[in-house]
């Protein structure tokens, strides 16, 4: 389940991260730290989420 959960990691995590850093670029936030910032929490929330996301589908299988 850990190689489903990392496989999943990568593309959660490269999603939420982007989704992060284009809201925060139209809040008109454009300087490093709030970008750094919204990648950061996208990567740290995707940690349970793709957890989450592999065991369903691990279980349901």
């Amino acid at each position: 389940m850990l190689r489903l959960a990392l496989t999943l990691f990568s593309l959660i995590s490269t999603t939420l991260m982007g989704t992060g850093v284009v809201l925060v670029l139209t809040m008109g936030l454009d300087t490093l730290t709030p970008i750094l910032g919204a990648a950061a929490a996208g990567f740290l929330i995707a940690l349970p989420i793709s957890w989450f996301v592999a065991k369903q589908i691990y279980e349901n299988a």
